[in-house]
């Protein structure tokens, strides 16, 4: 019995400090690196490199190729920046979507910004469908670049720490948002964490489609986690925070309170 009992605590002991570790070590993030990545991709890593959240954030770059090879069985989360969600699928080819979609289903975490909030719905041929979603007014997708208003959910204000007013967020062709007319039994449903309450309607795009659009939305998917923005937190001056909230979020690490934004952002 003694020894019975020596052998639980030294498994108990052990369990923790894996836990313990595990916890405390860097998260290690893929950016996707490939046809379909834009120039934000620059500033996407800069604002993870700036980052100084506990626990740290371990920056490397991933080809399509080397997704197709299984190698995001080394990272916690990937990363698919803006530039084209098109690009960036078709690039991946099925069997990377696949691993991608494999990757997320073991419990990896999936962000897409812009280009990688297309590539996350269940709406195009090289679509990953980690999200139950549809791109409204897919005709006019290319709507024009400016800034524009997000109307945070209670739910996001705070996980993201942030104020009452809406915030200002650069926008440049990202997908709007919406929930699909049938169920798709291999995507789930979507929590949606802010609406758009400005637009931009350029290039024959019609007025007063994007206001009530969502713009960033999280889900489970399997035994992962997903989180998608739309517009560009990190082409943005102030709200790189959100990006490193999500990046933690979908890693499965605890995520700060200490409130970031109080106001509206200029």
């Amino acid at each position: 019995m003694k020894r019975l009992l020596i052998a639980t605590g030294l498994l108990a002991f052990a369990l923790h400090s894996f836990a313990a570790d595990d916890v405390a070590r860097p998260i290690r993030v893929a950016v996707y690196q490939g046809p379909g990545a834009g120039p934000s991709r620059a500033n996407l890593i800069t604002v993870l490199g700036a980052a100084k959240g506990t626990p740290a954030l371990q920056i490397s770059h991933l080809s399509p190729a080397e997704i197709r090879q299984g190698k995001l069985k080394d990272f916690d989360v990937l990363i698919h920046p803006g530039g084209s969600g098109g690009g960036q699928g078709r690039a991946l080819e099925a069997p990377g979507r696949e691993e991608v979609r494999e990757f997320v289903r073991n419990g990896g975490g999936f962000i897409g910004i812009c280009a990688g909030a297309y590539l996350a719905t269940d709406d195009y041929e090289w679509s990953l469908g980690l999200i139950e979603a549809r791109a409204i007014d897919r005709k006019h997708w290319a709507r024009g670049k400016g800034t524009v208003e997000v109307e945070l959910s209670p739910a996001a204000k705070e996980f993201f720490g942030t104020g009452a007013a809406p915030i200002a967020i650069h926008y440049a062709q990202g997908p709007l948002l919406g929930r699909r007319e049938w169920d798709n039994p291999l995507a789930p449903e979507y929590e949606s964490l802010a609406l758009y309450r400005t637009g931009i309607a350029e290039k024959g795009a019609p007025e007063g489609i994007m206001p009530g659009t969502s713009a960033i939305v999280r889900a489970n998917f399997a035994q992962g986690r997903v989180f998608v923005f739309s517009p560009h937190p990190e082409m943005t001056d102030g709200l790189g925070f959100m990006l490193e909230r999500a990046v933690t979020w979908v890693a499965k690490r605890d995520v700060p309170t200490k409130p970031k934004v109080a106001t509206k952002q200029p």
